[in-house]
């Protein structure tokens, strides 16, 4: 195994950037970077010493030195806090390189930690989850999973799948006759508590693939219903223009905030109406793209007055969708919410973008339209879509094989769909995973992690 180099922290200039260093020349290519050929620190200990760049002094840095197998990699690992000046960082990687070091691909050294049991794959998602983590939520669910929650639930399930495959196994073996009618109501009991443990464990990635990836919503209207103060007010800042003049926004404009824990991009859009203006026109298209990528849309009305065909156009468009009415001006002496009695009972707001009345409303029903409100208190969830789909395949093949065993088929073929299950969630967390679906996972990783 080769020895791998990396920058671990984030490139461009800080107090203190830390090169990490993992495989068995570490120790030698930290005794040819401080020329002192005797160099054996302490385990876990850290000790302050000199670079020398062409026997030069380059920087004072700290070098900590974890011995395998007792290391994040489970290898050899030296890591070295430098002055975080971009500069010194290359120099200091660029001399290990010609030492012998290999720099690290992405995702490397977790990787490696993979391939030696320190980890499994599925908490090497979780560091990965946890570094590109956007809210507190969503570390929280990152550090959930790295501590080995997820793995520790899958493995019960494992094992139950595994003794039912052994008793299976063992009546095609060893028993000429069929399964006794006692062992057969237990595999009935067993399937069904499996089904359900499973399926309650799948059905939470409608909420934990938001708290990962975020909620896309879009703000949408007429010219001039306060589109823009609603996105201001939301944001709490002052980010879109706005004028009493109608058709302001000529274009969209999204800025990601977070609500109770969940990320969201918010989109403000320009106006629906019909325009013969050519840069208007883009706009709205622009805006009906937007509706149509977005999770959510808010649909802005002017509460102050009757609805206009515009409305109806706008509310006619987002019929089938996810959305919630925002009946703005909820200041003005006339407002008044006049909704067509057809239309398919919509959740209607009512706020003001002018006093922030009803804001804390507004931004409780964006996430009560995922069920997404109690997410920060939400316990283990399923967050990764790779993580779901075998979850799917799993309960697919145990309800084929409860399937089987309620016709009475042979164990022969009862067998194979829970052979398959289980291979499903041993992909999961790593024991049953090709080559091919470890290099695309952990190429979205950073390199030096």
């Amino acid at each position: 195994m080769d020895t791998i180099v990396a920058l671990a922290t984030a490139p461009g200039r800080s107090a203190i950037g830390v090169i990490r260093l993992s495989g068995p020349r570490s120790l030698a290519i930290a005794s040819s970077l401080i020329e002192e050929s005797d160099f054996q620190p302490h385990p876990a200990q850290v000790i302050l010493k000199t670079i020398k760049l062409d026997s030069a002094d380059l920087d004072q840095a700290l070098f900590t030195y974890f011995r395998a197998p007792h290391s994040y990699t489970g290898e050899d690992v030296l890591e070295i806090s430098c002055h975080g000046s971009p500069v010194i960082l290359r120099q200091v990687v660029d001399q290990m390189l010609l030492l012998g070091a290999r720099l690290a691909g992405p995702g490397e050294f977790t990787l490696r930690a993979l391939s030696n049991g320190k980890l499994t794959l599925s908490q090497a998602e979780a560091v990965r989850d946890l570094i590109d983590a956007r809210t507190d939520a969503a570390a929280r669910q990152a550090a959930r999973q790295l501590k080995g929650e997820l793995s520790a639930r899958l493995q019960r399930s494992k094992q139950r799948l595994l003794d039912m495959i052994v008793l299976l196994e063992s009546a095609l073996e060893f028993v000429e006759d069929d399964l006794p009618a006692l062992e057969r109501e237990r595999l009935h009991k067993t399937l069904a508590e499996l089904l359900a443990d499973l399926s309650l464990l799948a059905e939470t990635f409608q909420v934990g693939h938001f708290l990962r990836d975020g909620l896309k919503v879009a703000i949408i209207g007429r010219p001039n219903v306060g589109k823009s103060s609603v996105f201001n007010r939301l944001l709490s800042s002052e980010r879109a223009i706005v004028t009493e003049v109608a058709g302001t926004t000529r274009d969209t404009l999204t800025e990601p905030i977070n609500l109770h824990g969940v990320p969201v991009m918010l989109t403000d859009t320009a106006g629906v109406r019909e325009s013969l203006d050519r840069i208007e026109k883009i706009g709205v298209e622009r805006t009906q793209q937007a509706m149509v990528d977005a999770d959510l849309v808010l649909v802005v009305i002017d509460g102050s007055m009757a609805l206009t065909r515009e409305d109806h156009d706008v509310l006619s468009q987002v019929e089938s969708s996810p959305h919630v009415v925002v009946c703005n001006k909820s200041d003005v002496p006339s407002y008044n919410i006049l909704l067509d009695p057809s239309a398919s009972n919509p959740t209607i707001v009512k706020v003001s973008a002018v006093t922030d009345q009803g804001m804390d409303q507004l931004r409780a029903a964006i996430l009560a339209a995922f069920g997404l409100w109690e997410s920060s208190e939400a316990g283990l969830l399923i967050t990764d879509a790779r993580h779901y789909d075998l979850l799917r395949r799993s309960l697919l093949e145990i309800k084929g094989s409860a399937q089987l065993l309620n016709e009475e088929a042979s164990e022969e073929l009862i067998v194979v769909g829970l052979h398959n299950a289980l291979q499903s969630l041993g992909e999961i967390t790593g024991e049953t995973t090709t080559e091919d679906i470890l290099s695309q996972i952990f190429a979205t990783f950073c390199i030096g992690k």
